[in-house]
């Protein structure tokens, strides 16, 4: 695979359980990310297949994690994203892993993506509160009663409190998605 060189230096952290992330959500970002130069690594809950599923319901591809959300820090990366699936954003809202992981990068002022159901993991770190944001519409309730303002928008990057929130709807909207992280880490302004 060829690449453009646009990342090349930047590293990335990608969040994930080990059943049930939706699987363009984790591999369509990773792609893109590649082709720009970028280096991704996958984290998950443990050090065993990613088994990804297709509208929360179909087998998608297994996928092998580089590290383990324990052992990752935000140290030597660039930004994280939280890739949607019910099922895997359930389960990493309620980690502590993944709750330290994201707090970690918003902390240090870096990137933080989250696309679908992803945002659930916003919540529960208190990243929500007081940003512009957007998920998947059934999460609406929830990020607004967390302190966020919910836009019905295919991509919305907030970066009024200290580091670039990155979020989207569903996976018809991966490519502005993916394009919008390609452009923060670029140093690019908000995408339209």
């Amino acid at each position: 695979m060829s690449s453009d060189g646009k990342l090349d230096g930047k590293n990335v952290l990608v969040l994930t359980t080990n059943y049930g992330t939706e699987q363009d959500e984790l591999r369509k970002p990773v792609d893109a990310l590649r082709e720009n130069g970028a280096r991704v690594t996958v984290a998950a809950q443990e050090d065993a297949p990613v088994r990804t599923l297709v509208g929360d319901r179909h087998p998608g591809a297994v996928v092998q994690p580089d590290t383990t959300l324990e052992r990752a820090t935000a140290d030597g990366f660039d930004a994280v994203i939280v890739p949607g699936g019910t099922l895997n954003a359930d389960r990493l809202r309620t980690d502590d892993e993944a709750r330290r992981l994201v707090s970690a990068f918003a902390e240090a002022g870096k990137p933080v993506a989250a696309i679908c159901h992803g945002p659930w993991l916003l919540v529960d770190s208190g990243l929500a509160r007081d940003r512009e944001l957007t998920s998947y519409p059934s999460l609406r309730p929830d990020l607004e009663n967390a302190g966020g303002t919910w836009l019905d928008r295919e991509v919305v990057v907030d970066s009024s409190a200290g580091h670039p929130l990155i979020t989207s709807r569903r996976p018809a909207d991966l490519d502005a998605f993916a394009a919008a992280i390609v452009d923060v880490l670029d140093g690019g302004g908000k995408p339209a």
